[in-house]
């Protein structure tokens, strides 16, 4: 045997994974690459690489500064504590899983998504991938995996390149805007079937496992639910949908918008996330009870609907990440008030669909259609495990309105990261790198939003105190 055949690098399965995508690339005659990474506030930041340079730098680097961002672009003041003094960059690795064609580029262009890590080769702490990646590692160590559905609530809007003016409903097939509440109905989604179809179009040809769609009850408000997997994988399917909703609607001439409540006199948008766990070992959910009786459930139902009671106070910040998200859960008509638990009732923060044994599972309807849905899905699935950590208890079921037992979440962005800063137990779940980082980000955006006076004080105020 020689030398070089003796010390040759045996093939990895990173190696495999590389050639495969690579592979992929090449039968699509892709020309362009786009290298995407998720931030924290759930846009889309990266890099637009030429296929023949991707393939001869399959890694690419960014700086570690687009996790310590505001929404506005701005830096909190402990910018060089949150990140490395040098303002270093990460190494970014694509996910073959991730790759898609992106339908509405001329030329073939493929997106993928990439996981960030540092010089060493660890995952990157302030990446809401890997935060996410980091709580499914713990349920994993427990021999658990769950399993998520999510339904997200966005509305079509009229063109609004002047923020001073409110949004405004968009004019349908028909050539006028709705006006009157529309829920379920079928006729006011036709309404819109030409920017829907090509969403369909555009879904299908991403893979993604978009299930229903319907209207809600506000003007152009429309849900699409997602058929249930795995966390990563559904989290990965919202932040595209996001993108491609957004790219539908501005082909037709209007908005696709996920602001938690766009509309003064309209509710507010949701992303409620079904949720159970599966034991690995042969699949079973584990949240099912051992009879048969309706609205029976395991001790581990029990203990993860506790920790979700306790915990999602703390985690608002996760679920309504944003100044405008409480404009939805202080002012929602159905949005939830507390952290109350029932049956088949929507009045709950935490409803328990009445479903089969093998379908039991909870849907959290705290968080708001802008929130990241790495970090939403990451809160609520830690707020779960640390109830099953701590054997915690839930309360007992609520059957009539939830909203008649009080108003016990947070009421502002700012109330919701104090209460995240004093939360020992999610903050070591999470990791404290990426908490620290997200309250100084959210703070400083808060501290921005102060900053701009409203027409509101010019008109009430500006004559009369």
């Amino acid at each position: 045997m020689s030398t070089d055949s003796r010390t040759r690098r045996m093939p990895t399965e990173e190696d495999a994974q590389e050639s495969s995508l690579l592979r992929w690339l090449k039968d699509r005659r892709i020309t362009e690459v786009e290298c995407l990474v998720p931030d924290i506030t759930g846009i889309a930041r990266g890099k637009i690489i030429p296929a023949d340079k991707f393939s001869h730098d399959y890694g690419t680097r960014l700086p570690e500064g687009i996790f310590a961002t505001t929404v506005t672009g701005d830096y909190p003041d402990d910018y060089y504590e949150l990140t490395s003094p040098s303002d270093s960059d990460m190494v970014l690795r694509p996910d073959p899983e991730t790759v898609r064609m992106v339908p509405w580029a001329t030329d073939p262009t493929a997106q993928i998504i990439h996981d960030c890590y540092t010089k060493s080769g660890q995952p990157h702490e302030l990446a809401p991938r890997n935060v996410l990646r980091r709580v499914l590692d713990a349920y994993t160590e427990l021999g658990l995996r769950p399993v998520v559905a999510p339904e997200l609530e966005f509305f079509l809007v009229q063109k609004n390149t002047d923020p001073d003016f409110p949004l405004l409903p968009p004019a349908g097939r028909s050539g006028r805007p709705e006006t009157a509440r529309q829920s379920y109905s079928i006729d006011a989604v036709n309404e819109f079937d030409p920017i829907l179809d090509l969403m369909y179009d555009y879904a299908d040809a991403m893979k993604l496992d978009v299930d229903t769609l319907i209207h809600e009850s506000g003007a152009a408000q429309l849900e699409v639910n997602f058929t249930h997997a795995g966390a990563m994988n559904l989290a990965d399917q919202v932040f595209l949908f996001k993108r491609t909703m957004r790219e539908a609607a501005m082909r037709h001439g209007v908005y696709a918008t996920f602001l938690a409540k766009p509309m003064e006199n309209e509710p507010g948008s949701a992303m409620h996330i079904h949720q159970s766990l599966l034991r690995i070992s042969d699949g079973a959910n584990v949240f099912a009870g051992d009879g048969d009786g309706e609205g029976e459930f395991s001790p581990v139902f029990g203990h993860y609907l506790g920790g979700l009671q306790k915990f999602a106070p703390q985690a608002m910040a996760f679920f309504a990440p944003n100044v405008n998200s409480y404009r939805r859960l202080v002012f929602g008509e159905v949005s939830p008030s507390n952290v109350h638990w029932g049956f088949d009732n929507r009045t709950c923060g935490l409803r328990v669909p009445m479903d089969t044994p093998d379908n039991m599972r909870v849907e959290s309807r705290f968080a708001g259609s802008d929130a990241n849905p790495y970090l939403a899905m990451a809160a609520t699935l830690a707020c779960g495990l640390l109830g099953l950590r701590g054997q915690l208890a839930p309360d007992a079921p609520v059957s009539g309105s939830a909203k008649e037992l009080g108003y016990d979440l947070p009421r502002s962005l700012g109330e919701a990261l104090d209460g995240l800063e004093q939360c020992a137990e999610l903050q070591a779940l999470l990791g404290e790198r990426f908490c620290r980082a997200y309250i100084s980000v959210k703070r400083k955006e808060y501290e921005t939003f102060f900053r701009v006076i409203s027409s509101w004080e010019r008109e009430f105020l500006l004559l009369n105190v």
